[in-house]
């Protein structure tokens, strides 16, 4: 009766569980800090246990010497920090967008503890990291990614060596696309910035007597609230869909 339904051997079930362990590790949402290791584990574990049942097949078979379980292992641990960090690379371009719009916005000095990057970042970065995280759950999108770490063996195959051409571009293409996609969420702010500053320049040659920086502090801190009421929601929605875009590449869609 058992035999029903484990129909797998342990080593094809540790070799899945070494990719979607190493993956559960770094993605967002299930690899943040905050979250239990236990939950990290178990949620890993019982992925594993689904997948192994598609992908036993496709496994390669047991390595003979040490040397070659090592590789194997190896292997499988970098397609599942590759798979993670380039999800992680994704949020992260929230945190730069949020960066940019405290400068611009004049709160770069309100720092404050951000927990998807681990340090000390400004408000507004804490606040955009948290919201998409949040958004990540809320529109499922972490179920696309369970998906995607099954079809990532029809992408790297289990027992082969990764193309590290092929891989370092992969990386550099989405550090690219995470630093575009900060500057394009801010941009309603860096075009806010150069106009406000300008217009501050003005006032201060026409009317020096005038202490400009008691005046322009508070506005400009009001002026950013209102723009970042207006654009966050179009901001996110970027977010997503480059999120979800990144997704689909491991889906071979």
């Amino acid at each position: 009766m058992l035999d029903q339904y484990v129909n797998f051997n342990i080593f094809a079930f540790l070799l899945v569980f070494t990719r979607l362990g190493t993956a559960f590790m770094v993605v967002p949402g299930f690899g943040e800090a905050f979250v239990p290791p236990r939950v990290r584990l178990s949620v890993a574990l019982g992925v594993s246990f689904l997948v192994v049942q598609f992908v036993a097949d496709k496994l390669p078979p047991e390595p003979a010497t040490p040397i070659e379980l090592l590789l194997l292992l190896g292997g499988e641990i970098l397609i599942g920090l590759i798979i993670g960090g380039i999800l992680r690379t994704v949020l992260s371009s929230l945190h730069v967008a949020g960066t940019i719009i405290a400068q611009q916005s004049g709160l770069a000095a309100a720092q404050f503890f951000d927990p998807t990057q681990m340090t000390q970042g400004a408000i507004t970065s804490t606040f955009l990291s948290l919201m998409g995280l949040t958004m990540i759950f809320v529109t499922d999108l972490h179920h696309l990614f369970i998906e995607g770490t099954f079809a990532s063996y029809t992408i790297f195959p289990a027992g082969h060596v990764p193309d590290f051409g092929n891989i370092s571009m992969l990386v550099t293409d989405f550090i690219q696309m995470a630093f575009q996609l900060g500057f394009q969420i801010a941009a309603p702010f860096l075009v806010f910035g150069l106009t406000f500053y300008i217009g501050i320049g003005l006032i201060n040659r026409l009317m020096p007597q005038v202490q400009i920086f008691f005046v322009a502090m508070p506005l400009q801190i009001a002026l950013s609230f209102v723009i970042l009421s207006i654009t966050i929601g179009a901001g996110m929605m970027w977010f997503l869909n480059s999120y979800e875009d990144a997704l689909i590449r491991f889906l071979g869609a």
